[in-house]
């Protein structure tokens, strides 16, 4: 059986950048990207840590992410998907606001990109509908 074919360039959410050392690049598509918004999320990380080792560990994940990838912005495309993300997400009953909200802007940036989104919780992005193209790894 041939080996599915991995999608050219896909947009990673935050828990995959996370994860990116113990996951299988064959996981991924071949040219990664992340949003500005992820970004965000990596910068607060060293604050949100409870000790020192674990605020390096999150200082270190940023500088690499910083390194390695040029962001994408949320812009007015991403915020016009947004009202989309969120029209599907409140048709199918949840919530908009709270620890999610970030994840559909990440997703909302996806959608306006045509890209796939790339994510370890795929149940966050369940409510979408179909809109975005949701590869839990």
């Amino acid at each position: 059986m041939a080996e599915p074919v991995r999608p050219t360039r896909g947009i990673l959410d935050t828990s995959v950048v996370i994860d990116l050392d113990v996951l299988r690049p064959g996981d991924l598509p071949r040219e990664l990207a992340v949003t500005a918004l992820t970004m965000a999320e990596l910068a607060a990380g060293p604050a949100a840590a409870r000790d020192a080792d674990e605020r390096a560990r999150r200082q270190d994940r940023l500088q690499r992410a910083e390194a390695a990838f040029d962001p994408l912005p949320f812009d007015v495309n991403a915020a016009r998907a947004y009202g989309r993300i969120c029209t599907a997400v409140v048709a199918a009953g949840r919530k908009v606001r709270g620890a999610r909200s970030v994840d559909l802007l990440i997703a909302a940036v996806a959608l306006a990109e045509g890209l796939p989104l790339y994510t370890r919780n795929g149940p966050d992005f369940a409510a979408l509908g179909g809109l975005v193209d949701v590869v839990v790894v």
